[in-house]
């Protein structure tokens, strides 16, 4: 059972990074933000593969603090 569990934890991270990269490619912001919200995308998909509940909820921060328009400062 809890490997059921699992899986169905781990398609839902994968389709909500799938959404979240969707929707960092289509803001408007500056290049140097989006390389920073990536970033930050892709330390959350690394983590996925070590610490699947961690990451789920790193990737639910993420998308609550993009949803409020709380965004990185640009990258230099």
């Amino acid at each position: 059972m809890e490997h059921d569990g699992q899986l169905q934890l781990y398609a839902a991270v994968a389709d909500q990074l799938k959404q979240a990269h969707a929707t960092v490619r289509t803001l408007q912001v500056p290049e140097g933000v989006r390389m920073a919200l990536t970033r930050k995308l892709l330390v959350i998909t690394a983590a996925a593969k070590h610490d699947l509940a961690g990451a789920a909820t790193r990737l639910e921060r993420f998308t609550a603090d993009l949803e409020a328009g709380r965004m990185p400062e640009e990258d230099r």
